[in-house]
């Protein structure tokens, strides 16, 4: 390394703290320097964008890195649902990428297969506010950092204004009753709602744990114990019956990028969903009119009484196996600095929330009022493994998707309501009884 590097490396966080919206470092904990190896490149693995100033940010950040320290980072990415099962195999053969972009608590099922970041947690914390409670569990364990929090991904009913007042509702309803009703109406209108029945990682779970939250049921209690088969839990299938027989025909099916393309083709009024599917609408000349008809809102309040809403989150993992690991750790370092982060925050366009307490001063959340249900998803989130803990047992769970085949089971009449939840019930035990 030159010297031009090795001074990079020793300031480059005091240097994005003082740029980074006047953000400062704490004495409190000392900044820990990681020294690339000698010849060091990295491999990252992320999801595919859905927002394209995401993916630009990103690599405008990555390429800084690069020019900094001359490590090379290559970025490869893949669909949503293919990022969990490449993560596991990576964890288990023990080669490919260094890094990946994985999803919920995916690190909890393999944390013996990655390195330890609790140092660079810990600093990072001290200095920017603190962490997330929600998103900062799904990275950490036994009070060790085994991923690094990176985002959470906010998720928010979308619906066309015109459209809800034509089917004779001049507000949007804040309770679930009324929801249904509003649901009803649109599609007699002819302009039905649709959510996602199907296999989807971030649509699919929000609304299934939605549905399951919104009226007081749990996968488990506080023990561990699966508590699926419940009263409550009937109470939401029977609610998602309801609400099924009012959405567009093959939701069933639906994996995280058809509810926009229905949106956006004009097939539905009303789905769930990032701050993406406005961004798409507001880019395209030939979707103006939709764009400007857009209005986002909350999910719902159920019979429980208070928001209960999942939010999809991501953490940056690193694999034992890379060769390079005070490379890697240094490139994590550099993309959390307040430079990079309110760049990335700045470019997802309210896409990507912040891990971190102090970033969210950045001005992207209070830039269009379309972005208001987003800004506090890091804040908000409630873990999928509530009220239990993380761990194998509960990210086992979310990826074979027992919560999401219950209610797809029940609302296409596949199973009774009693039957959908006594399989969930046999596959949750599965894990939990590990």
């Amino acid at each position: 390394m030159t010297i031009k590097r090795r001074e990079f490396l020793a300031a480059s966080a005091a240097v994005a703290g003082v740029a980074g919206l006047g953000i400062r470092p704490s004495l409190a904990q000392a900044e820990p320097t990681y020294t690339p190896e000698s010849g060091a490149s990295l491999r990252l693995l992320r999801w595919t964008p859905f927002v394209k100033g995401d993916e630009e940010a990103w690599l405008a950040n990555t390429k800084k890195f690069t020019e900094a320290t001359g490590v090379e980072v290559r970025i490869d990415k893949e669909s949503w649902e293919d990022i969990r099962p490449k993560a596991a195999v990576a964890a288990n053969v023990g080669s490919g990428p260094d890094l990946i972009m994985c999803w919920f608590d995916d690190a909890h099922q393999y944390p013996d297969k990655l390195v330890d970041l609790t140092e660079l947690g810990n600093y990072l914390g001290n200095k920017y506010e603190g962490w997330y409670d929600g998103v900062k569990g799904y990275a950490t364990r036994d009070d060790k950092f085994i991923a690094m929090p990176l985002t959470a991904i906010g998720n928010a009913v979308v619906y066309r204004d015109t459209h809800v007042k034509a089917a004779g509702f001049s507000e949007f309803p804040n309770d679930t009753a009324g929801f249904l009703e509003l649901c009803k109406a649109m599609k007699a209108k002819g302009t039905p709602a649709g959510f996602p029945h199907g296999k989807a990682v971030g649509d699919g779970n929000n609304y299934a744990h939605w549905l399951l939250w919104s009226h007081g049921g749990m996968m488990v209690d506080e023990g561990g114990k699966v508590t699926i088969n419940s009263p409550e839990t009937l109470a939401s299938i029977n609610y998602a019956k309801e609400l099924y027989a009012t959405f567009i025909p093959g939701t069933e099916s639906w994996q995280d990028v058809n509810n926009n393309r229905a949106f956006l083709a004009g097939q539905v009024s009303l789905i769930a969903n990032g701050v993406s599917v406005y961004y798409t609408a507001k880019n395209d000349p030939k979707l103006a009119d939709i764009a400007k008809d857009m209005r986002t809102t909350n999910f719902p309040i159920g019979p429980v009484g208070k928001s209960v809403e999942l939010f999809q989150t991501s953490s940056l993992l690193l694999f034992k196996h890379t060769k390079y690991p005070e490379a890697a750790k240094a490139y994590i370092k550099f993309m959390m600095e307040a430079d990079q982060m309110n760049a990335w925050i700045q470019g997802s366009s309210a896409y990507c929330c912040q891990p971190l307490k102090a970033f969210a001063k950045n001005p992207i959340w209070t830039a269009d009022p379309i972005h208001a249900p987003y800004a506090r998803a890091s804040e908000k989130l409630r873990p999928n493994g509530y009220a239990g803990p993380l761990g194998y047992a509960s990210a086992a769970t979310m990826a074979d998707y027992v919560l999401v085949d219950m209610y797809a089971a029940a609302v296409t009449g596949q199973k009774s309501p009693e039957d959908a939840m006594k399989e969930a019930e046999r596959r949750a035990n599965r894990y939990y009884r590990i």
